[in-house]
């Protein structure tokens, strides 16, 4: 098979979710057939055969509901506002929605496969065992079945090929398809758009006024930091600022946020293959190393928060509160720092940095940011039709239209003329409403576009198809409507336009390229499937985790030196008393068996 790095499926759910900011429903229409379902499935038979994709015959089928068991979904229920009325004016179909995030989680997933029927159209949120199950017990439909994948997935056939073929390499024997992976890339370099996953930020006008000072080591961040905060130590509601702020809700087997300095460092949880654990492995070398090795950049992490917070600058709530609290937090002013720039709009809005006020890109210069590549074999969340679909091939055609260049542009900025549209010189531009809507405002939506808000119309399945980096055919520029051109010569607001003389760039994803301090991932070959953890050893690993996560906030927050050396080799020596060798060394195994011969 062939497959591509890619980061923790945690971080990559909730980046994902927070980027197109859906948001989470109330609603109990979250299971299939049951007596709280708010719409009762229509299995009636189309009039008329589905087309190659074009969804042009509408007006000869029936209408359907389709059932969407969407294991990344923020949302469920019927798919409201312009996206609903597309699919509708388009195929004939409506979209129920299955969100295992919002009720029941894990064991909502056993609940539908013990059921024997998953729904009509499937994402899973990894190629793991949830997905492999599925497969063996006769849950997903095979593509070539009946020749459905010919007949009704020319657009993924065309834009598509090696992930299908993965696909069938993987987990079809050669001959079946069972699904296809997302964020299918085309070409080479960085993945990301106009700025990357990770970052740091900071706030540049704070740091502007301290004459923007050269940051060599992530050490050198605390200093500035601290200056920034005497600059303006209360929010504009005098709130105290911190120079850091943590959250604790997206823990896994370590801190999640003491992980992200490997991620400044060009190392990666896991090894892009199997399930992530506590081994990080760097982006293009065969190099790795255990979360508490001596030297390792988890550890690090966790001494430049405990700096930090030595120096007044880490926000004392960190371990308590949960991202969305430190998202408040961010938008009120109470921060200077930020991890991840897709964080940063919620400050940097029109009226802030009309005033010249926001956070911008101040990298170190010893970073090498992590960077995932394009992969044309996809990632590993997988798009997958359940085997009990009772309208195989319009769900098919759906699918294939999701991979298609029209349906990229429109199931992401909606229908060409409203928030986009493509000039007489070729190239697409937002229109005066784009800039009021994307990428998720809650911008109202003209009735025939299908009326409520741009934010509650926007696709709520939650998984991409083709890369936004991509090259859209019908203009020769990215899909992503950041890097258009048009984009980045569009009244540049203050905190933009001084980021760049400073900077001598365009955006933050150039500079990381023209300074060469990024680190790349490319697509490897491999015909093993994800391993699965034998359930003995994952419960030595989830009580591993339990400690490294303890001990690391209690290291965070520690009184003194001699305080923080002693939790750390407490926190070692409980870890390898649990089997922390023996976690570490099978998921090196794998990693030098399955993916560092192949890439």
């Amino acid at each position: 098979m062939m497959n591509k790095r890619w980061s923790g499926t945690a971080m990559l759910i909730l980046m994902s979710a927070m980027l197109v900011f859906t948001s989470a429903c109330s609603s109990n229409n979250n299971g299939r057939n049951t007596a709280n379902n708010g719409g009762t499935k229509n299995t009636n038979t189309a009039t008329a055969e589905p087309g190659s994709g074009s969804g042009t015959d509408t007006a000869d089928r029936q209408e359907i509901t389709i059932d969407v068991f969407s294991m990344l979904a923020n949302y469920a229920g019927e798919q409201p506002g312009w996206f609903a009325k597309m699919v509708k004016d388009k195929f004939n179909i409506k979209l129920n929605i299955i969100a295992s995030n919002l009720a029941g989680g894990q064991q909502k997933i056993a609940t539908m496969m013990a059921s024997g029927d998953l729904g009509d159209l499937v994402v899973f949120g990894s190629n793991g065992k949830d997905y492999q199950d599925a497969i063996k017990a006769g849950l997903l439909l095979d593509f070539t079945k009946d020749d459905l994948l010919n007949k009704y997935g020319k657009e993924l056939l065309a834009n598509a090929p090696d992930a299908i073929d993965a696909n069938r390499q993987q987990f079809g024997g050669g001959s079946s398809v069972y699904g296809v992976g997302f964020d299918v890339g085309t070409g080479e370099g960085p993945s990301e758009g106009a700025t990357m996953t990770y970052g740091p930020n900071l706030r540049w006008d704070l740091y502007q006024k301290l004459g923007s000072p050269e940051v060599k080591t992530l050490n050198d961040y605390l200093p500035l930091l601290k200056q920034m905060q005497e600059l303006e130590p209360v929010s504009e509601n005098g709130r105290p600022t911190y120079g850091i702020s943590l959250w604790s809700d997206w823990d896994g087997t370590y801190m999640t946020l003491a992980k992200v300095i490997a991620q400044f460092h060009g190392y990666n949880e896991g090894d892009g293959l199997n399930p992530a654990g506590l081994i990080l492995t760097h982006q293009n070398k065969d190099e790795w190393q255990g979360v508490l090795d001596e030297n390792s950049y988890y550890l690090e992490g966790l001494k430049f928060y405990y700096d930090a917070n030595q120096m007044g600058l880490l926000d004392p709530d960190s371990l308590t509160q949960k991202f969305s609290d430190v998202s408040n937090k961010i938008k009120d002013g109470q921060v200077l720092f930020s991890h991840f720039p897709w964080v940063d709009n919620v400050y940097n809005t029109p009226e802030r940095t009309a005033e010249g006020k926001g956070f911008a890109l101040v990298p170190f210069a010893d970073e090498k940011i992590t960077s995932y590549g394009m992969s044309p074999y996809g990632g590993n969340r997988v798009w997958a039709i359940g085997a009990k679909a009772k309208e195989p091939a319009r769900i098919m055609e759906f699918l294939s239209w999701l991979y298609s260049p029209e349906g990229v542009m429109e199931s992401n900025y909606g229908p060409k003329g409203l928030a986009w549209d493509i000039g007489a010189d070729g190239k697409a531009f937002v229109t005066d409403y784009g800039w009021k809507a994307l990428p998720a405002n809650a911008e109202p939506v003209p009735a025939e576009y299908g009326g409520g808000t741009f934010k509650d119309g926007t696709n709520q399945i939650n998984n991409t198809t083709l890369k936004l980096t991509n090259i859209y055919p019908a203009t020769g520029e990215a899909y992503d409507y950041n890097l258009w051109t048009s984009t980045l010569n569009h009244n540049p607001d203050p905190v933009t336009q001084s980021w760049r003389e400073k900077m001598g760039a365009m955006t933050a994803k150039e500079y990381f390229v023209n300074h060469n301090m990024i680190e790349v991932s490319k697509p490897f070959f491999t015909t093993e499937t994800p391993a699965t953890v034998p359930a003995q050893l994952q419960q030595k690993i989830d009580g591993i985790g339990k400690i490294i996560k303890e001990y690391s906030w209690k290291m965070v927050f520690a009184k003194n030196d001699a305080e923080f050396n002693k939790l750390r080799d407490q926190m070692i020596e409980k870890s390898k008393g649990l089997g922390y060798d023996e976690a570490v060394q099978y998921e090196v195994t794998n990693a030098e068996k399955m993916v560092f011969p192949y890439r």
